[in-house]
């Protein structure tokens, strides 16, 4: 039987201190996957107050559904300050989508096989699959290395750990509650 995983990483002091520093954190899956999906790619590589620029001008002008995105002008995509190359991909993934790619789909996989599958979609990368299976699917053993902000957040709290391999060896501290140990940290770096 689990056990709660704030009282589990407690077990951690420096995470015990994070967690007891902000309100408990929850996952919960989000009701849009492809929405979800489609703002990940968005936030690949800026800052948070430029992919909401984006993003807000994005949802203010189109309907976010795979249709609405295949049937819009790429042009009028770019004007919401999307790149040529964001616009590829959310076409993409809104193809992926169209042909059969569901969150029913996704639920039923395993963590590995999801970042298969959403990697198979041309500018989907592991990064953003993790970003999904914490986000969307609210898997609770994910450990994003790739992203800088956890990176950032393990060296600034536990200096020793200095190479992307030893702060994936000090997560499995963490195991199965990894998801809730990045969320904190990063709440470290916001």
């Amino acid at each position: 039987m689990k056990s709660d995983p704030h009282t589990f990483l407690k077990q951690d002091l420096v995470l015990a201190q994070l967690i007891e520093n902000h309100q408990p954190i929850e996952l919960l899956p989000h009701p849009d996957p492809f929405e979800r999906l489609i703002i990940s790619v968005i936030n690949q590589q800026l800052s948070i107050a430029s992919a909401r620029a984006i993003r807000n001008r994005l949802f203010e002008r189109f309907e976010i559904t795979p249709t609405s995105i295949l049937n819009a002008n790429k042009d009028d995509l770019k004007s919401t300050g999307l790149s040529a190359q964001k616009v590829d991909y959310i076409f993409n993934i809104a193809l992926a989508f169209k042909e059969g790619l569901s969150a029913e789909k996704l639920l039923s996989m395993a963590d590995e096989e999801v970042i298969e599958t959403l990697t198979e979609i041309r500018g989907v990368g592991v990064w953003t699959a993790k970003m999904f299976l914490i986000f969307v699917l609210a898997r609770e053993d994910i450990f994003p290395t790739e992203d800088l902000g956890i990176r950032k957040a393990m060296q600034k709290l536990y200096p020793s750990l200095d190479t992307p391999s030893k702060m994936i060896e000090k997560a499995e501290d963490w195991r199965p509650y990894r998801s809730y140990a990045s969320r904190y940290l990063w709440t470290a770096v916001d």
